[in-house]
C-alpha cells in the first residue's frame, strides 16, 4: 500500500522557519520524483517545489530563495526547509510522487503526480 505522510506543520510568525517531512511507504523513494505542492483557501492548488530521480531541484518563483527541497533515500523521507516564512505562504502543504517511476516524466509535470499525502497546515501569523 502507497502511502505519504508529511508532518512539521504550525503556526509561525513571519520571518520564521519550519521544516516539512513526508515519510513514504509502498513504493523505493530514491526512483520517484517527488513533489511538494500547497493550496490556500479559495486558491489553486499550486507546484512549490519538486525534486527528480537524479537530485535536480525545482522552486516556484515564489519560495525561491526561502525554501529547499531535499530526500533522504535511506530514511524514504523528503523534505522541505521553509526559511523567512511570510503570511503569503499560508496553505495546506502535501508531498506526492509519480507513480510510473524514473525519468520517464519529469518532475516538473505537476498534473503528473498521482498518490498524494494527507497534508499538514502550515500558518504564518503575528
Amino acid at each position: 500500500q502507497v502511502q505519504l505522510v508529511e508532518s512539521g506543520g504550525g503556526l509561525v510568525q513571519p520571518g520564521g522557519s519550519l521544516r516539512l517531512s513526508c515519510v513514504v511507504s509502498g513504493f523505493t523513494l530514491e526512483y520517484h520524483p517527488m513533489g511538494w505542492f500547497r493550496q490556500a483557501p479559495g486558491k489553486e492548488r499550486e507546484g512549490v517545489s519538486s525534486i527528480s530521480v537524479d537530485g535536480t531541484t525545482y522552486y516556484t518563483d515564489s519560495v525561491k530563495g526561502r525554501f529547499t527541497i531535499s530526500r533522504d533515500n535511506a530514511k524514504n523521507t523528503v523534505y522541505l526547509q521553509m526559511n523567512n516564512l511570510k503570511p503569503e505562504d499560508t496553505a495546506l502543504y502535501y508531498c506526492a510522487t509519480i507513480s510510473v517511476g524514473g525519468t520517464v516524466v519529469p518532475a516538473t509535470e505537476w498534473d503528473e503526480y498521482d498518490y498524494w499525502g494527507q497534508g499538514t497546515q502550515v500558518t504564518v501569523s503575528s
